[in-house]
């Protein structure tokens, strides 16, 4: 018998069939994967021009990708293993709209979190303020996002919370604004008054980093002379401008008591009067009362 006339038995041949359709949607699958995250990366590369949070960003949102991926590839299989998809489709169809009204806070939280990933208000790494919440970006989570507050304790936000509220993004500054005040005693001479801006200004300029604004007698306090000052410091680090702030406050310090200018702080002040004096008055003004009915 020839080998041209040697013929598979069916069913081995369509189990030769079906693995080879198994083989190739699998390896499909994987190679569109792998496709995707390439261009993927291509994207953020090419748009944000930073590689910072580029693996995270793109294994954050790789999952949800490759869920849908693979339920086309199933999909593709089941179809040319000959089964009806379009009644596994409705089927699908009518499950995915009750499940879809049954968790309707976890999509939310899960559209949110693509919008975080796509439109990145935040990252990882920064620092943000979220309405009375402060701390450092931590973890981006499909449901959540976490922060780690300056206390130490770990903050958990629902993503849709995060995208509905306003974020202060203190990471992103490049530039921040201190504005201080303190007051003078009442005493304290014109001259002294004048010089004192002047002094703020030499100070300011001295340090690095760092610009001056303004510096102005604002106000006439119950108890003080008040002064306001504005600076503005080159950089977003917090720990800087303490000790810039710091910096200020001892070198102002110094200069005050080198020129006899005091500091203000609560004081009150009480009048007395002699009582015996007051009785004298009163009885002074008594008889020049009576002096005049009698004229």
């Amino acid at each position: 018998m020839a080998i041209s006339n040697l013929v598979l038995h069916p069913i081995l041949g369509r189990t030769i069939e079906v693995i080879l359709i198994i083989l190739a949607t699998f390896f499909g699958v994987r190679l569109i994967n792998f496709l995707v995250k390439y261009l993927l990366r291509l994207y953020w590369i090419t748009h944000y021009q930073d590689n910072l949070n580029l693996e995270s960003s793109i294994n954050a949102l790789l999952p949800a990708i490759r869920t849908v991926i693979w339920v086309i590839g199933i999909l593709f299989l089941l179809d040319n293993l000959g089964f009806n998809v379009s009644a596994v489709v409705a089927s699908l169809g009518i499950g995915g709209v009750a499940v879809a009204l049954a968790s309707q806070g976890i999509l939310q939280d899960l559209f949110s979190y693509f919008a975080i990933l796509l439109d990145r208000p935040i990252e990882l790494g920064d620092n943000i303020v979220v309405g009375d919440y402060l701390g450092n970006v931590e973890y981006v989570g499909i449901k959540t996002t976490r922060l780690k507050s300056i206390d130490g304790e770990e903050i958990i936000i629902a993503n849709t919370d995060l995208t509905g509220s306003r974020i202060r993004n203190f990471k992103r500054m490049k530039q921040r604004r201190i504005a201080f005040n303190f007051g003078v005693v009442y005493k304290t001479n014109r001259d002294k008054l004048a010089a004192i801006p002047l002094i703020i200004e030499k100070i300011i300029k001295n340090i690095k980093n760092v610009t001056f604004s303004r510096a102005h007698f604002s106000a006439y306090n119950d108890f003080s002379l008040d002064y306001e000052v504005v600076y503005f410091i080159n950089s977003n680090d917090y720990a800087l401008y303490m000790d810039v702030q710091q910096q200020i406050n001892l070198e102002l310090k110094q200069e005050f008591d080198r020129r006899s200018i005091q500091f203000a702080y609560p004081t009150q002040v009480n009048y007395l009067y002699n009582n015996s004096n007051s009785e004298k008055i009163k009885e002074n003004a008594m008889a020049n009362s009576n002096n005049r009915r009698v004229g």
